[in-house]
This record gives C-alpha cells, sequence and structure tokens, in this order.
C-alpha cells in the first residue's frame, strides 16, 4: 500500500544488505513513519514482543525472517551444532507472542526444511530466505484474494441502499500493517474504494494500545478512504441506530469450528452485532486456522501483556511522542490481550479461497485437505 504516495510492505530486505530484514516500527505511528532494522534474532525477537510489528500476517513473515536472521547468526558466529542452535532459536521466535497462530506456522515451516539439511549452514541460509520470502509473498497473495472474496458482501449492501455510503465497522488494525500487505478486514474494503463503491469505516480507537486510531484510521487516510474513529465502547450504540452495515474483523488464531481469537474487545463487538442483525464477518488467511484446537475459548490461550500499556498512554505532545500515566499509580490493572468469539456469533469467515460459515462444515468446505 501506499505511504505519502510511495507503495510499501510492511517487512522487506534491505535493497543494499540482504542480510538485514526491515520493517516498518508500528510504534511510532501516525506520529512518525519509521523503518527499523532487524540485524540480529534478538532484534527480530524483541521487535515481535514490544509490538513493534503487530498483526498476524506480518508475526508470521517476522517469524520467518528471523530463522533467516538465525542461520546467518549462526555462520556469524561459527556455530559447531547448527540445528540445536536453529531449534532453540525457533522456540525463542514462537515464545514472544503465544497466541497468533501464524508466528508458530511460519517457524514451524522454516524447522521442517532446515532439518533435512543438517549442519549444512549455506543451504540452510539459502533455504531460509526463500522460504521467508515466500512467507511473504503467500500473505499478499492471500490477503489480495480475500478482498475479492469479501467486496461482493460490499457490493451486496451497496446495491441494497442503492449506491448510498456503505458503513463498515472495524475493531483493532487487520490492515495491511498487520499483514504484509492489503490487508485482512481491510482488503475488502480497499477492493470496494477501487471499484468505486461508497464506503465509510468506524475505527474503534482499541484500546489499550490503540491501534485503531493510530495505525487503521492512519493507512486508510493515506489511501483515501473515508473514516471516523470512535471509542470502543460506541459501536453498540451505532449498530442499534442502524448506522452500522457490517462488521468485519480480523483474527490471530481460529479453530477448525470456527471460533475465533482476535484483540480483546471482539467479543463484545459480535454479541452487539447478534443484538442488533448486524452481519458479523472474521476476515483471515489459512495460517490464521489451528487444525488442532476444537473450543476456542477453553484451548486458546489468551497473552497477557503489561499493566503499563493499560495504565499509560502514548501521543504526541509539543511535537514529541510521550506516555503519560492515566490511572492512579498504585492500582493493579490487567491487560489480556486478546478473547475468543465464539461461532455462533460469527455470520462467516472470509478466506483466500472464499467465504464460508464459521463452522467445521464450512471451513472444511474450502480445506478439504485437512479433513483427518
Amino acid at each position: 500500500m501506499d505511504v505519502n504516495g510511495k507503495p510499501y510492505r510492511t517487512i522487506w530486505l534491505k535493497s543494499d544488505n540482504p542480510e538485514i530484514v526491515q520493517v516498518i516500527d508500528q510504534r511510532f505511528l501516525p506520529h512518525q513513519f519509521v523503518i527499523e532494522d532487524l540485524v540480529t534474532l534478538e532484534d527480530v525477537c524483541d521487535a515481535i514482543a514490544s509490538m513493534h510489528v503487530r498483526g498476524a500476517g506480518v508475526i508470521g513473515a517476522s517469524g520467518a525472517y528471523g530463522m533467516y536472521i538465525a542461520s546467518l547468526e549462526a555462520k556469524r558466529n561459527n556455530i559447531s551444532d547448527i540445528q540445536s542452535f536453529l531449534i532453540n532459536a525457533s522456540e525463542k521466535l514462537k515464545a514472544t507472542r503465544p497466541t497468533a497462530v501464524n508466528l508458530s506456522w511460519a517457524v514451524n515451516r522454516q524447522l521442517e526444511a532446515i532439518i533435512p539439511l543438517k549442519d549444512d549452514i549455506e543451504a540452510i541460509i539459502t533455504k531460509t530466505l526463500q522460504i521467508a520470502n515466500t512467507v511473504a509473498d503467500e500473505d499478499v497473495d492471500f490477503c489480495q484474494n480475500i478482498g475479492k472474496h469479501g467486496v461482493r458482501l460490499i457490493e451486496e449492501i451497496s446495491q441494497r441502499k442503492q449506491g448510498e455510503t456503505v458503513n463498515i465497522l472495524t475493531h483493532c488494525n487487520a490492515g495491511w500493517l498487520g499483514c504484509v500487505d492489503n490487508g485482512t478486514a481491510t482488503s475488502p474494503i480497499y477492493e470496494a474504494h477501487r471499484r468505486g463503491i461508497k464506503v465509510h469505516v468506524w475505527v474503534d480507537e482499541t484500546r489499550p494500545r490503540n491501534q485503531g486510531s493510530t495505525l487503521t484510521a492512519w493507512e486508510l487516510g493515506q489511501q483515501g478512504i473515508n473514516h471516523t474513529i470512535i471509542p470502543d465502547n460506541a459501536g453498540g450504540h451505532l449498530m442499534q441506530h442502524g448506522l452500522v452495515d457490517i462488521v468485519i474483523v480480523g483474527s490471530d488464531r481460529t479453530t477448525y469450528t470456527g471460533d475465533v481469537a482476535n484483540k480483546i474487545g471482539t467479543y463484545l463487538k459480535a454479541v452487539a452485532a447478534k443484538d442488533n442483525n448486524v452481519p458479523f464477518y472474521v476476515a483471515l488467511t489459512y495460517s490464521a486456522f489451528d487444525w488442532n484446537i476444537s473450543d476456542g475459548v477453553k484451548q486458546i490461550p489468551i497473552e497477557q501483556r503489561d499493566a503499563t500499556e493499560v495504565k499509560y498512554i502514548k501521543g504526541l505532545h509539543e511535537g514529541k511522542i510521550k506516555e503519560v500515566l492515566i490511572a492512579p499509580e498504585n492500582s493493579p490493572a490487567a491487560n489480556y490481550g486478546f478473547d475468543v468469539t465464539p461461532a455462533r456469533l460469527i455470520t462467516g469467515l472470509i478466506t483466500e479461497r472464499g467465504i464460508c460459515q464459521a463452522s467445521k462444515e464450512g471451513i472444511f468446505s474450502l480445506y478439504p485437505e485437512k479433513i483427518n
């Protein structure tokens, strides 16, 4: 997508040094556009854990490139037991964000390719780079396909409204910043905009890290899409008054039965949508499916993050980005990163292969090769 008219992905190899991975450091958005160099495995782990990069798609790609960086590190440091070093690197990467299944999927994909190569470090470097590039390119292609399938839903609403603006509600950032390009939840929106369909996006601020107001609003603005930032607790009110035509969110992990783990607060939007007969869709690529879990509420691990994210807020003050304490200093705070929306509240899933019901039968109709 475009930043000030120039196309970017969220992660790429540095043009003059392919041993350096570059990412958009999302901590500084929307006030500063900062590109960060990732040179070591520690750099990649910190970027994922501290949310320099965040969002299922780009987390997966970062994990894949992290294994490439680890293989370069093994060569630089003349590691004798390369397999053990890389297995340890994979565990460090997977531990950074336990809820997002894309991360473990991408890292495990690298491991499966590395093991047959034993200690041939040059072959390992070549293979891990190839796979990392493939993971990134696949994410771009899959997100484009999500847009092509999902735009039908927006087109149908537009036709019913006789060309009037379609109002779409989002939560968190499942845009191109959360993927390698295009995004999941935003991809149908971008496709509708390209086709000349009038759209307006209600952007949840998405406390506590405000990924909606800082990231989604910024990228929609960069693409020239009409949008309005709202407090997280305003969505139900808007639905009650007919101001939301459809809700589209992303997914960090989806069970093969259709339960969806996404940014905390997603579940409440689904409940409000159900009560007001507003269609609620989840957009995701196949790498966000967990084919081993059937009960999302009981089985998906929910990341608990530092309380400071709740008690402090970051913003621009006198030209500088600062953090401000907004709660009593000694009050404890709970910071659950995700919640789980049960399949019964979800109208459908928008994937790179098409749209299906949020059910075992619906999902396996698109992914028959996953049937045991």
